[in-house]
């Protein structure tokens, strides 16, 4: 059993601050996984141009240091790290590189994951690809919980961030695996506040409408777009920072008294691909 522990940010002395300091992650170390691109890459820059130091954690290496890249071409400081979230033994390495380089662990965005898009015919798919997205989505995220926490907590600020997804509340065909992971991430989370909340620890989930990546582009026709924008009162797609920015508000101070809840960033509306 952890000990409870005081959170190191001062909530009376957050009332005298502005809010540029209240989203200033200077001194703290991030970790963002499946950060090569897209969603994960977008919250890597942000948390970097808002002053943490982050760790940039991406399957292929290569990916991973072209972010690294261009965060450091902006003045951020960021590292590159090889991980596959489905290999336990790459998931502990993670952790014990993020000390090795920073020396503590304060902000965590479960970014990596994998599934759906339409494509998960009930009639098709196996046990095998069941057992991989869950593993993937539900698995990968909480044994990075389990394994960071610690280090959170003796650091005296820890915020994770999981990235959900529209499609854990919005009934489609062919995404009920991919659906049903982000669904069990979304109340996992609600739970584990309980459990980290004694340790000065928030969780929370950001949801995803419709984000333009190149996962969405795979899928998506004008035909899609355009059902998609009839249902979207924002009328447009999201892009990319729409996420990131939700998930510096979660990661940083300005959200302090915030913990177990999932932000739905989707232009107020719902898109789904059917």
């Amino acid at each position: 059993m952890f000990r409870e522990r005081e959170p190191e940010v001062d909530v009376g002395r957050l009332k005298g601050m502005k809010p540029e300091e209240l989203l200033d992650l200077s001194g703290m170390v991030a970790i963002v996984t499946g950060a090569g691109d897209g969603i994960g890459a977008g919250c890597a820059e942000i948390l970097a141009a808002a002053g943490a130091k982050v760790v940039v954690s991406n399957r292929t290496l290569a990916k991973a240091e072209n972010i690294v890249a261009s965060i450091k071409a902006t003045g951020g400081e960021a590292i590159a790290c090889t991980c596959n979230v489905l290999v336990d033994e790459d998931l502990v390495n993670l952790i014990d590189f993020t000390l090795q380089s920073y020396g503590k662990i304060n902000i965590l965005v479960n970014n990596a994951g994998g599934g759906g898009g339409g494509t998960e015919s009930p009639f098709k798919i196996d046990r095998a690809y069941v057992e991989r997205i869950y593993s993937m989505n539900v698995f990968a995220p909480w044994r990075l919980c389990q394994l960071a926490t610690p280090h959170m907590q003796k650091a005296g600020y820890g915020s994770i961030v999981n990235i959900s997804s529209m499609s854990s509340i919005n009934h489609s065909p062919g995404i009920a695996i991919y659906a049903s992971t982000k669904a069990a991430l979304n109340h996992m989370s609600a739970n584990l506040a309980y459990d980290f909340g004694p340790m000065g620890i928030r969780i929370n989930c950001v949801g995803p409408g419709a984000t333009r990546t190149a996962a969405l582009a795979g899928v998506m026709t004008p035909e899609i777009e355009a059902r998609m924008l009839a249902h979207t009162p924002i009328h447009r797609l999201g892009e990319v920072s729409d996420i990131a920015q939700a998930v510096l508000f979660f990661a940083s101070p300005i959200s302090p008294w915030i913990s177990g809840q999932t932000l739905m960033v989707n232009g107020g509306g719902v898109q789904t691909l059917d």
